[in-house]
């Protein structure tokens, strides 16, 4: 596996990055590096290297890379619900409770699988076999459109457009309070918190990475705001710390909500994060802009006529 650095990653120690690439803790990073598995220009490093731009990071075991197997094909994996399907990519819609790969967690039937089971050959293809075909993620408890490349070469053009930020990506999510204003921009810091698996968001005067979110309130109800989110940047979980932090949590999220939302949500059985990703646009190889919309799912329309 190789892989280059880019200016957005640039400055950051190597095991913190590499973790987060490959979906592993930091110790499990620390000790590839330290076994000499993980080079920098082809040279051994220390886990603690600050990696700059241009610099080629490869690692000389995937399957130990990685610390799991390649995923496999399997029976009896649920359908996909495909938007649109070309020679090089297709378009899904990701219903909630579906995780992408399996990412460590030792989940029963993720979209790689599903992925592998459908298009065999995909498992070519991407940067990382145990995610084949998958350039952007999308939360498993929060449903949408995704896009997944069928062939290498545009993989690469996707990830590059994903690297411009010119992919186009909206989300329609319903949170908890009232939001007064109609519109405005979140863009706190985001960061990995110290512990866990979330993201921390900060004021602009700490450390962390550039992260904005462009809303705009298209429902209010008594106690709950429907907004449309339009991200300027991809962190993880960007959009869910983003409203948290700006003091509205989403419905269902009990990672970010407060206490009282986590008591709300139990409450009401929420099964799902009230999140979709129901826009997104990107170009095909020819150049041509494609564009991609959905309606919300059926949960998410049942939730709004419950508390008009």
């Amino acid at each position: 596996m190789k892989l280059k650095i880019t200016s957005a990653d640039t400055d950051q120690r190597l095991d913190v990055w590499l973790a987060k690439k490959l979906s592993l803790s930091r110790s499990q990073a620390q000790k590839l590096i330290k076994a000499g598995d993980i080079t920098v220009n082809d040279r051994p490093v220390s886990a603690h290297l600050k990696i700059k731009e241009g610099d080629l990071i490869k690692a000389k075991n995937k399957k130990k890379t990685a610390d799991r197997p390649v995923a496999k094909a399997k029976k009896d994996l649920p359908p996909l619900d495909i938007i649109d399907e070309t020679d090089d990519y297709l378009v899904i819609n990701k219903p909630a409770g579906l995780i992408m790969h399996d990412a460590g967690q030792k989940a029963a039937d993720g979209l790689a699988e599903i992925l592998i089971n459908r298009y065999p050959k995909i498992v070519k293809v991407g940067d990382d076999p145990v995610r084949p075909g998958i350039v952007h993620r999308l939360d498993r408890d929060a449903s949408g459109l995704v896009a997944i490349a069928k062939t290498q070469t545009f993989f690469e053009h996707l990830k590059a457009q994903f690297q411009a930020r010119t992919i186009e990506k909206k989300y329609t999510a319903l949170v908890y309070g009232k939001i007064n204003k109609d519109k405005g921009e979140i863009d706190f810091l985001l960061e990995r918190a110290t512990s866990g698996h979330k993201m921390a968001a900060k004021p602009k005067s700490q450390t962390g990475k550039t992260a904005v979110s462009e809303f705009e309130v298209t429902g209010r109800f008594i106690n709950y705001t429907l907004v449309r989110v339009k991200t300027k940047t991809g962190r993880t979980h960007q959009v869910r710390v983003h409203l948290s932090a700006y003091g509205y949590p989403i419905v269902g999220d009990d990672l970010y909500g407060t206490r009282l939302a986590k008591e709300k949500n139990k409450k009401t059985g929420c099964q799902r994060i009230f999140l979709v990703a129901d826009e997104l646009a990107f170009a095909d190889l020819a150049g041509t802009r494609k564009y991609y919309k959905i309606s919300l799912p059926d949960e998410f329309e049942t939730m709004l006529a419950n508390i008009k």
